[in-house]
């Protein structure tokens, strides 16, 4: 669509052969009768022969693009909101691959998608492996009910969602979310991870749990 763009960084990768790529995405947020233009990262984890994006967001072809011939195995949403998975059922169809989500945000995803339903769940400690690199979902709550991360250590990244960004919790100040639950799944989940972990966020820039954890009584004492 004229209203969209995209672009490619490989910002990861290991010794061997799997690695992170970001591709940016822009549209439009939508939700209690608002609509904001943002820009999403839609995450790409794999290597040259297989691959899982993270987050279908804005532009199914400039996704299928990016992934190329390599075999995509899973489209995970980490939420529901319609920024992150407006392009999952076009990106499902040109590549055969399946849109896993969490139970929990179907509500929201039928807001979006009312005649096509997810293809798979998503659950607490699931394992998800692509390129031999383990993914575990997170079950986060807070932004959405439903809203889930993964980490993968042998690639020291967690794949945030709007949970956690550069600078605090996502936003809980719309229908379906509760900040108190978000902090609770933030500390109890994810600061407890190791330091180093790299972030890579939903929107903007990544971060790493070591920078975020010392704030966390401020986010609390301010609300948001």
């Amino acid at each position: 669509m004229a209203d969209r763009t995209a672009r490619t960084d490989r910002t990861a990768r290991t010794d061997r052969s799997a690695r992170i790529e970001r591709l940016t995405t822009s549209g439009t947020f939508d939700l209690d009768g608002g609509s904001w233009e943002v820009e999403n990262n839609v995450w790409i984890i794999g290597d040259d022969t297989e691959a899982v994006v993270v987050d279908a967001a804005h532009d199914a072809e400039a996704i299928a693009a990016a992934v190329g011939d390599r075999r995509l195995l899973a489209i995970v949403s980490t939420h529901a909101h319609n920024d992150h998975i407006d392009a999952a059922p076009a990106l499902a169809e040109l590549t055969g691959a399946p849109v896993l989500l969490h139970p929990d945000d179907l509500p929201l995803w039928r807001q979006t998608h009312p005649d096509r339903a997810p293809d798979a769940p998503l659950a607490d400690g699931q394992r998800l492996d692509v390129a031999g690199i383990p993914l575990t979902v997170l079950h986060t709550p807070g932004h959405s009910p439903g809203a889930v991360c993964l980490y993968a250590p042998e690639l020291n990244a967690l794949f945030s969602g709007d949970t956690l960004f550069h600078g605090g919790p996502g936003a809980t100040g719309r229908s379906y979310s509760h900040f108190p639950t978000i902090i609770d799944s933030i500390r109890d989940r994810l600061l407890t991870l190791p330091a180093g972990t790299v972030v890579h966020t939903g929107h903007g820039d990544t971060t790493t749990i070591g920078a975020e954890a010392p704030d966390l009584a401020d986010w609390i004492a301010r609300g948001h």
